[in-house]
């Protein structure tokens, strides 16, 4: 068999073992999970070499993540997607700009932080070159008290990246949350310091995750992220962008843990 008549039959079998549920250990966990249901990937020619993941903040807590094998994902989505039709689109119920009852239609997979018939909601799945699972944490419901698994931590596993959204979190993580989480090496947090949680609680919840890149959303006023980076006291690096748009990859993580600021709010 020539080279090109194995790379072609190759190529074919990729989407049947998808298919067939089969898929590496997510190298973001410790502990080994219950296999995660695969889907079928959609091949797509790649912008972004193998190892690189590009990030654009959309605004609020809403990032569009793209992965080398070209899917496309929205986090918090209610109804806006820097104008592009997703392939993934996460949602949490916490306050409407984070979700809509109404996505469009077209979008392929559309993932809830809760789950709407009750208990948590429960996500691992494979998209592409992409894998996505939840981990969930409560949310305040007002008169009503706590609200159990009312937000996710959505995880994505993409290029060798380990990348959680931690949604509209409300509390600190507990040793379990922590342990479902596993490692990871981005993290997009919300620091506006009142209506998720006060800025003092955010930072006890990085210094838990250790993650290397801390990319920060949700806070409305330049004042307010100033406020968060003054209280970092120096335990980040801060690297502000020009452009909302970033890209990443795993041989390049910063020695020195990092905030990357991207203008918005």
């Amino acid at each position: 068999m020539t080279t090109l008549r194995l790379l072609v039959f190759l190529a074919m079998m990729l989407p049947i073992t998808a298919a067939r549920g089969q898929m590496p250990v997510s190298e973001c966990l410790a502990m080994a999970q219950a296999p995660p249901l695969a889907q079928p990937a959609r091949y797509v020619e790649a912008a972004l070499e193998a190892n690189q993941v590009r990030f654009t903040f959309v605004g609020h807590s809403t990032f569009l993540i793209e992965s080398p094998g070209g899917v496309t994902i929205a986090t918090d989505y209610s109804g806006y997607a820097n104008g592009i039709v997703p392939d993934v689109v996460t949602m949490n119920h916490a306050h409407s700009t984070h979700y809509t009852d109404f996505p469009d239609p077209k979008i392929k997979h559309v993932l809830r932080g809760w789950n709407p018939d009750g208990g948590p909601a429960r996500h691992d799945l494979q998209v592409g070159d992409v894998r996505i699972r939840n981990v969930t944490t409560d949310i305040r419901g007002g008169a009503l008290g706590r609200v159990p698994d009312g937000n996710s931590i959505f995880i994505f596993e993409i290029a060798g990246l380990c990348i959680g959204h931690l949604g509209h979190l409300h509390h600190e993580l507990s040793p379990a949350q922590l342990g479902s989480i596993g490692r990871l090496d981005i993290v997009l947090v919300p620091v506006d310091g009142t209506y998720t949680m006060a800025q003092a609680n955010m930072l006890t919840v990085l210094r838990d995750l250790k993650a290397r890149i801390v990319v920060p959303m949700h806070y409305f006023r330049p004042e307010t992220l100033g406020r968060f980076i003054n209280g970092l006291s120096g335990s980040l690096a801060v690297d502000y962008k020009a452009d909302p748009t970033v890209i990443l990859s795993a041989k390049a993580l910063p020695e020195k843990p990092t905030l990357i600021v991207l203008p918005g709010y």
